[in-house]
């Protein structure tokens, strides 16, 4: 079992950054790939990005490359989402996730656990 912990999210002007912090705990994180979901209301959950065991590898939606940057801290059981220059289209529900392989993906169903999840809110 893998728990995550979401926090970071909150209320920000457009073109500024928060950084989304995922703690996990339980079985060795540091084996895990992770991910960074979102869903608007009204919209289904999309990825946003994703990131390998050893944090070598990352993938991105589109919309947000050279916006936003996932990285992990496996001494510290933790993945993050710098988000900058953001945009009234960010604001989301942000969850993290956890799949049981260490290999990157970009699809929801490939994950086995997940946070609560955060809110972020972009005010134009």
């Amino acid at each position: 079992q893998v728990q995550l912990v979401e926090s970071g999210g909150g209320l920000v002007q457009a073109g500024g950054s928060l950084r989304l912090s995922c703690a996990a705990s339980g079985r060795t994180f540091s084996t895990n790939a992770m991910g960074w979901f979102r869903q608007a209301p009204g919209k289904e959950r999309e990825f946003v990005a994703t990131i390998n065991w050893s944090g070598g590898i990352t993938y991105y939606l589109d919309s947000v490359k050279g916006r936003f940057t996932i990285s992990r801290d496996n001494t510290k059981n933790t993945v993050y989402l710098q988000m900058n220059s953001l945009k009234p289209e960010d604001t989301a529900v942000y969850f993290c996730a956890a799949r049981i392989f260490g290999t990157t993906n970009t699809v929801g169903s490939e994950y086995s656990y997940w946070g609560q999840g955060t809110q972020v809110t972009v005010a134009s």
